[in-house]
């Protein structure tokens, strides 16, 4: 029932659903968890509200985990039960702002590239249009009715997104409603915290559902007052995220964008599509091993000397081998002279510091040769 969803998401993405959502879910199965979520809809898009119809309606949603672990293929179809209803905001205001005053103790979000831009909303609109003005709007609706503060999970792709969200919500409660008192409360008595995701969940399922590779991580930085609603093997509270950003960084994000150099220096895009094409194809595959195994892994042993790097590299290598898993190379392509400064540059210069030779690190940087592309559509 939606008056027992003390979680609070904030999108129907299918990242979502094979993310958190089964994660909770997990967690409830087993006995170890009593928190239900409450989906939320933000945007008036007809897609979405029909994903949100379907969630609202349905007791369970299919996952299908589909890909390698340790090499072996897997193929799972699970019936995810952590759904307790669905409100779109548009719709449903009263009955969303009543829900986060009476019932709310956590707060999930994953809004996509643009989630947290305002440009000129106010949280003081019956509905405010970004998601951020709506957050804004609920909090103070919370505040208002002498509750407690809540915490806040972010799950976007956006680097410390905890604390960024918490700094836009901030400004806009100041702006909107000029309280010092909702200010320290939205400062001292709610828990922003940074988060890193990491899962492919690769296609929807229709009506609603998704697809997702076996590999999972949740990385949730220690905050003061910080509670989480359940406990999974995929979720690791740490004192710092810096060690598994650079670590995401530097092995999978890295990889895939010196996959992508050797693909267009080989010109191989026209017999080439996939990643997992590409791993099967020797001259990519070796390229890639050397390059990990000769420049990357050494120079990431010296700087985090306490991460099981071998490890994620091997799991690294069994999700580009998903066999389930259409990734488009010319997607990861997108943006490819960015990608190589954000994700070579450094790790040549870290290894100038560590007297450690790259090679073939420092030819791909020379190769700036695609431009750039407005990226939409890349997975990683």
């Amino acid at each position: 029932m939606i008056s027992q969803a003390s979680i609070v998401q904030f999108g129907t993405s299918r990242f979502l659903l094979g993310h958190v959502a089964a994660f909770a879910g997990a967690a409830l199965a087993e006995g170890n968890s009593r928190e239900a979520v409450l989906v939320v809809q933000t945007s008036a898009r007809p897609e979405g509200k029909a994903k949100a119809a379907a969630l609202a309606q349905q007791d369970s949603y299919p996952l299908h985990i589909k890909g390698l672990r340790n090499g072996t293929p897997i193929e799972e179809h699970l019936s995810i039960s952590s759904i307790a209803g669905c409100l779109v905001a548009q719709e449903e205001w009263e009955a969303l702002e009543r829900h986060f005053i009476q019932t709310a103790r956590w707060v999930v979000s994953n809004t996509g590239d643009s989630g947290y831009e305002v440009a000129g909303d106010t949280s003081l609109a019956a509905v405010p249009a970004s998601f951020p003005g709506k957050l804004t709007k609920l909090l103070y609706a919370r505040f208002n009715a002498g509750q407690p503060g809540l915490t806040l999970l972010p799950c976007e792709l956006i680097g410390s997104n905890g604390q960024v969200l918490q700094n836009i919500v901030s400004e806009l409660a100041r702006k909107d409603y000029d309280s010092v008192r909702f200010d320290t409360w939205l400062n001292d008595e709610c828990c922003w915290v940074n988060t890193l995701v990491d899962r492919i969940v690769s296609a929807p399922l229709e009506p609603v559902g998704a697809v997702a590779e076996p590999y999972a991580l949740w990385v949730v930085q220690q905050t003061p007052r910080l509670s989480m609603p359940f406990e999974h093997p995929a979720i690791e509270v740490v004192s710092s995220l810096q060690p598994y950003e650079l670590r995401k960084l530097h092995i999978l994000n890295l990889a895939h964008t010196y996959l992508v150099d050797q693909w267009l220096q080989l010109e191989l895009t026209g017999s080439v599509t996939y990643v997992r094409e590409a791993m099967r194809e020797p001259l990519l595959r070796n390229a890639l091993s050397e390059v990990m195994e000769q420049e990357v892994l050494p120079v990431l042993a010296l700087e985090l000397p306490d991460m099981d790097l071998n490890a994620y590299w091997q799991s690294t290598l069994d999700r580009f081998d998903n066999p389930f898993l259409d990734h488009r190379l010319k997607d990861i392509a997108q943006y490819h002279n960015d990608k190589l400064s954000r994700r070579i540059q450094p790790m040549v210069d870290m290894a100038k510091n560590h007297a450690v030779p790259t090679p073939r690190l420092s030819d791909a940087l020379k190769r700036k040769n695609i431009p750039n592309i407005n990226d939409k559509t890349t997975l990683l």
